[in-house]
């Protein structure tokens, strides 16, 4: 076996719109691709040996069991090698069930797709599920030890990429409320919602964290003094930073018991509690002068730690911290019993889990030996013997829940400290003897104010009710139904996708709002390039998603992107389907048009119950994905006959159609006409009956997401197919005694379309014509064969990028099409682009039109414009009946 490509796909996709997370494998079975798995010798018992847990695993069967029978049975291995990645992961604790295989047309090659929750995890288990089914087909085994470094290897990959506790608490909130978040590439921050409407958090901070309540909180003697005067009870201390002056600073807070703890630390590290002998000070200071420069020497007040966090101003859980500790059975040692202890699975290493293990280092042991233990001492029952003076989780304490025991004056007290450092979201730590008694009344204080404190106590106690914590957090965020998310309009087809998405931004823009959108020339924001090239792929949809001044998003989506890696989002509100043909067969596993027309209903399957989903009417395959929408739909038409507009429409369903020489919008048995095409600039004077419809889709998605008619008809008659605003898109050049036209059409789609412009020409129409290397041979002919139909001369030239193909094999298959529609037909081979382009605007007779369909539309463009074009006064319709009399003029 041998794995050709791992894929990891994050959004909606073309093997599941539910299940966003997925890799895709493809794998040729090579000597076993005719074997299937009762075929193997002692594979089946090897296999159930190894992994004997696939007894859970249902399949298609559908009872408990139902794989092993099918291996018994006879199953293919990649079928096997998908349960095998999946129960990797479910061994390893991350629960994923959803998987497929499919054989591709290459035979024995395998696409072998599963859930995963983390990438990497993901990645290994493919990688380790190949490598384990090898094994039992070579040795009837896997050894036992290579299956424990494998789970051991992908939790250590799953803790070191996991989310804290916090934050997971609070994505896992997100998520309950359809609230879209994405983790950004630095400082560990989350974005929670989209464009303008998003929200930023950094574990428990958050926007709304300001920076002087922030920076106050991390000056632990600064807080303690605005405290104090403010009247809030809190303990006597001084801040010093040699030892020098440790005995005046212990004079100075009332004298012993004492805590002494580093200025600027955290979890715990560096504090030594209730210190009460001056040998028991100096050890103290050095421990804290370990973690900072200065030292904060303070009386030590006996009782219970408890922290109480505040969110936007009202207290929302109470917990008390233990510090970590175990109790004697009579029988075991201390370090026995910390062993037990650290077996909890709710126990792992740092922040990994609820709990924290406990670690054995000289603190401990310096804890213990003030109680008078030693690891090896044997604890009488029920004794309890603490392993560190604070009660930090991160150190092994654990956390009982007070939230309903707390008395009132506390928490009007903790909700006051809060507003008196400035924190949205503050952990406010205090000892008392008493958590139901006012803080006064029971000798508490307030010990410390924490900036981004954890929620990982109050969300998994280990005792009492769990908080759910963020939920608050997120009624702060997002209040009273403010949205988070931002309109996206996703375009998808074959041909005419960066016209229209070009043409919806346009519109957009009229109603004054800022629109980022995506096309294959490029990223922009309102009128402004963020970045050039292809970019119509998830990674840069995110750059739109992602942006704060941002408030509608259309994003051209092409295919590639879709198979990469699926959709950037998860729904949008305007899906838009323009056309499905024969193009980029034979990549990516896509062989059949209807194969394509599936990775393209993607568009159309997100979009959400109350959205759109705009078909086009006339192809049958686009108007085919309505029946997997989940929202609303509607149709776009150049035939105002059509049985399915009609019927759509006489049933109140919403739809825009060509009639009368006029773009409308139909519902019910009303109809609004947005304009003439004639005066629609994109048409080229109505003369282009692709850019009618594409002129249709965009207007039918922008007023299905409910922009004026007025603002519509104000885009269209001032968007125009020039180099400005749709580079390469139908760009015509007056030369004078001739026309230039710049188009990217390059498939038998958009060379049938650009054919109906080409034709109503009155002069000699001169093409120079290629395709992109990595197409099929056959549809290179078939590019012959129409260039031979559209054009009166040809010019065939090739791409720089010959995308795998020899030098001029893809103008001998274009040459063979041509000859077989018209063996007499005017052509010639100039293989590189530049040369051809020149050779065609030199050559071309006075009244005539060249058309170049370029690999670089920039570089075709300024090829032209170094023949200085005249000036741009609009093409517009004649009025006259016969085409002939049809005086063209630049659309530049």
């Amino acid at each position: 076996m041998r794995i050709l490509r791992i894929q990891t796909l994050r959004g909606p996709n073309y093997w599941s719109i539910g299940h966003h997370k997925l890799i895709v494998m493809r794998l040729d079975l090579e000597e076993l691709a005719n074997t299937p798995s009762n075929e193997i010798p002692g594979f089946y018992k090897g296999l159930k040996t190894v992994l004997p847990s696939l007894e859970e695993h249902f399949c298609s069967p559908g009872v408990r069991g139902g794989f092993l029978s099918r291996v018994a049975r006879g199953t293919m291995i990649g079928h096997i090698i998908e349960h095998v990645a999946l129960e990797l992961q479910d061994l390893a604790g991350m629960r994923v069930g959803f998987g497929r295989t499919r054989e591709t047309t290459t035979p024995g090659v395998y696409q072998v797709i599963f859930e995963y929750i983390d990438e990497q995890v993901g990645r290994y288990s493919a990688r380790a599920a190949v490598r384990l089914c090898r094994s039992i087909i070579d040795k009837q085994t896997y050894p036992q030890s290579e299956l424990e470094q494998d789970l051991k290897d992908l939790q250590e990959l799953a803790n070191h990429s996991a989310l804290g506790p916090s934050t997971q608490s609070l994505v896992k909130e997100a998520e309950a409320r359809d609230i879209p978040w994405m983790q950004l590439s630095a400082r560990a921050m989350i974005q929670l919602g989209y464009g303008v409407h998003q929200k930023r958090i950094q574990a428990t901070l958050s926007n709304y964290s300001g920076i002087l309540g922030v920076e106050l909180a991390c000056d632990k003697e600064g807080t303690k003094q605005i405290l104090r005067d403010a009247g809030v009870p809190v303990p006597r201390g001084t801040t010093i930073r040699f030892l020098d002056d440790l005995e005046g600073a212990i004079e100075d807070v009332g004298g012993y018991p004492i805590v002494i703890k580093p200025l600027n630390g955290n979890h715990g590290r560096g504090i030594t509690l209730d210190i009460n002998s001056w040998e028991e000070a100096q050890t103290a200071h050095k421990t804290a002068k370990e973690v900072s420069r200065s030292v904060i020497v303070e009386r030590y007040y006996k009782g219970f730690d408890h922290r109480i966090l505040v969110v936007n101003g009202k207290v929302v859980a109470v917990a008390e911290r233990i510090p970590a500790h175990v109790v004697g059975n009579g029988r075991s040692t201390i370090e026995e019993l910390i062993d037990q202890t650290n077996l909890d699975p709710h126990r792992g290493d740092g922040h990994d889990n609820v709990l924290t293990k406990i670690v054995v280092d000289a603190t401990s042991e310096s804890v213990l030996k003030k109680q008078g233990y030693r690891l090896e001492s044997i604890p009488r029952k029920g004794e309890v013997c603490y392993l560190r003076e604070t009660a930090n989780l991160s150190t092994g304490g654990i956390a009982v829940d007070h939230t309903d025991n707390i008395h009132p004056e506390t928490i009007w007290l903790a909700e006051r400290v809060a507003k008196i450092i400035g924190l949205d979201i503050a952990g406010i730590d205090i000892v008392t003897s008493d958590i139901t008694k006012p803080l006064r009344e029971a000798d508490g204080v307030v010990v410390e104010v924490n900036a981004a404190p954890g929620f990982r106590m109050h969300v998994c106690p280990s005792q009492g009710k769990p908080r759910n914590v963020a939920a608050p957090v997120l009624d702060m965020l997002f209040p009273n139904g403010q949205p988070n998310r931002i309109p996206i309009i996703a375009i998808t087809g074959t041909n005419g996708k960066t016209t229209t998405t070009r043409l919806i931004a346009h519109i957009y823009r009229q109603t004054g709002k800022v629109v980022g959108y995506t096309t294959t020339d490029g990223i922009y924001i309102d009128e402004y390039v963020v970045e050039k090239g292809d970019t119509t792929g998830p990674q840069s949809a995110q750059v739109i998603l992602k942006d704060p001044t941002v408030e509608v998003a259309v994003l051209e989506t092409a295919r590639g992107g879709i198979l990469r890696s699926g959709l950037a989002f998860d729904k949008c509100d305007i899906g838009v389907v323009l056309n499905v043909s024969a193009d980029h067969l034979g990549l990516g596993d896509i062989n059949t048009i209807e194969q394509m027309a599936k990775v393209k209903s993607i568009v159309a399957e997100v979009v959400s119950p109350k959205g759109y989903a705009i078909l086009n009417a006339d192809d049958p395959l686009v108007r085919a994905m309505a029946e997997k929408v989940k929202g609303q739909v509607a149709y776009f038409s150049m035939n105002s006959e059509n049985e399915l507009i009609k019927n759509h429409t006489s049933g109140g369903g919403l739809a825009a159609v060509y009639e009368n020489g006029y773009l409308s919008i139909i519902k019910g048995d009303w109809t609004l006409r947005i304009d003439e095409a004639v005066n629609v600039p994109v048409t080229i004077g109505g003369r282009a009956p692709f850019m009618i419809a594409n002129a249709l889709a965009a207007s039918l998605a922008a007023f299905a997401q409910g922009v004026s008619i007025e603002a519509i008809r104000e885009a269209l008659t001032t968007f125009r197919a020039s180099v400005d605003q749709t580079p390469g898109r139908m760009n015509l050049f007056n030369l004078g005694s001739y026309h230039a036209l710049v188009d990217y059409a390059h498939n038998a789609a958009s060379y049938e379309a650009l054919g109906s412009f080409v034709r109503n020409w009155p002069g000699e129409c001169f093409g120079i014509v290629g395709g992109p290397g990595d197409r099929r041979n056959e549809d290179f002919i078939e590019l012959g064969r129409l260039s031979a139909k559209i054009f009166d001369r040809i010019i065939i030239k090739e791409d720089d990028d010959l995308r795998g193909r020899p030098s001029g094999d893809a103008a001998e298959l274009i040459c063979k099409g041509i000859g077989q529609e018209k063996s007499e037909s005017n052509y010639e081979i100039i293989l590189r682009e530049t040369e051809a382009i020149e050779r065609g605007l030199d050559k071309v007779a006075d009244g005539g039109l060249v058309v170049i369909l370029p690999e670089s539309v920039s570089r075709a463009i300024k090829l032209i414009e170094a023949r200085n074009p005249l000036p741009d006064n609009g093409l517009k319709a004649s009025s006259a009946d016969n085409e002939d009399e049809l005086k063209p003029s630049v659309v530049n």
